[in-house]
């Protein structure tokens, strides 16, 4: 895979446009003068743990006796199961948070930013070409870099776009992640037939 291929992957999975409307009600309720700092705390945490992930993925991988073909089918049914949600979204709350709650990791880091089909994702680029940890940190910061920058603006986003604009970007975003997922499905499963023939 492409150093660029991964970082649009790694970005369409983080689903910044997705996240758009729940961090926006998060950060509502807390005071303006302190939204911009709780939300770059949040993004320098949720790059943390996926840094974390990606270069623990290898170790991850071995302690638990996992074949990478695994990793690569669990992951492909994982990014299905999040585009299937992107493209039919279901109702109700997902923070978890109490009304002017100030969150801390939870849910803006993890889940809504690094959560699990990120880290599969990760662990399965570094278990794909560990020589390539280099590409696989570029394309990491540049899809967390261009995830902040939407989030970081936030506001301006929702005003342009307005609600029925980022439901269309989120579901267009969810069928290019069914065809990423389906890929990485199909990859597996060729992977573990060759190594099994």
């Amino acid at each position: 895979m492409e150093t660029w291929s991964a970082a649009v992957m790694l970005f369409l999975i983080m689903d910044p446009l997705g996240n758009l409307p729940i961090f926006a009600s998060i950060l509502r309720h807390i005071e303006p003068k302190k939204r911009r700092k709780v939300l770059i705390r949040e993004l320098l945490f949720a790059l943390a743990i996926m840094m974390l992930f990606l270069f623990a993925g290898q170790s991850i991988l071995n302690f638990l006796n996992l074949r990478s073909e695994s990793v690569s089918i669990a992951g492909g049914i994982i990014l299905f199961l999040i585009a299937i949600k992107m493209i039919f979204p279901q109702p109700g709350g997902v923070t978890g948070l109490a009304a002017g709650e100030e969150p801390f990791i939870v849910p803006m880091a993890i889940p809504l930013m690094a959560g699990p089909s990120i880290l599969a994702a990760l662990i399965l680029l570094a278990n794909a070409d560990p020589l390539r940890m280099v590409d696989w940190s570029i394309a990491l910061a540049s899809a967390w870099g261009a995830s902040a920058v939407i989030l970081m603006f936030y506001q301006v986003f929702t005003r342009v776009l307005g609600e029925k604009g980022l439901t269309a970007v989120e579901r267009l975003m969810g069928m290019v992640l069914v065809m990423l997922s389906v890929q990485m499905f199909l990859d597996g499963v060729g992977t573990y037939l060759a190594n099994k023939g």
